[in-house]
């Protein structure tokens, strides 16, 4: 492990508009299914931490004011452990199956960035750097596993969040 890769950690955010209701029977594989893939999270290589409320998930946790929304939100070692984790057993299950739960959303719904070891992230700083990069598209602030950026680039950018998005960032 380098230097600048001990120094950071990697932190993912992604968020879903679900197409029903969480207690739905549409939604009951998807459901039953968040334990065990969360399990396997916890005990991935890489893993650090996740976002979690009391019941062990995060699906009563708001993001963006839309109550369709629901987080995950995570920080791995590295992109790799990332990306390890979710192409293989019941995470790349769920991933296969995810368009019978979730809508198709045209903008930015998955983020990426760099935190120093040991800090967690706050859900309104995940919206800040989901907006963000909504807005400017992949920077070191905010990016995407196709346009990832070292982790000595994590200092902060400014943020230009557009009107009318409705957040509370």
């Amino acid at each position: 492990m380098t230097e600048s890769t001990a120094a950071h950690q990697l932190a993912e955010v992604n968020i879903a508009r679900l197409k029903f209701p969480l207690d739905s029977p549409q939604l009951k594989d998807f459901v039953d299914a968040l334990d065990p893939v969360n399990a396997d999270a916890d005990a991935a290589d890489g893993f650090v931490w996740r976002l979690q409320d009391e019941s062990g998930d995060a699906t009563e946790i708001a993001v963006l004011g839309d109550e369709w929304l629901i987080i995950n939100m995570s920080v791995w070692r590295d992109a790799d452990a990332l990306t390890a984790y979710m192409y293989q057993g019941r995470h790349r299950e769920m991933l296969a199956r995810r368009r019978e739960w979730f809508e198709k959303v045209e903008e930015a719904m998955v983020a990426l960035w760099w935190v120093p070891a040991g800090h967690r992230p706050t859900v309104a700083e995940a919206e800040s750097r989901l907006l963000h990069l909504r807005t400017n598209g992949p920077t070191p602030y905010a990016f995407t596993f196709r346009a990832m950026f070292p982790a000595r680039s994590a200092e902060p950018v400014a943020l230009e969040v557009p009107d009318g998005l409705g957040c509370s960032v």
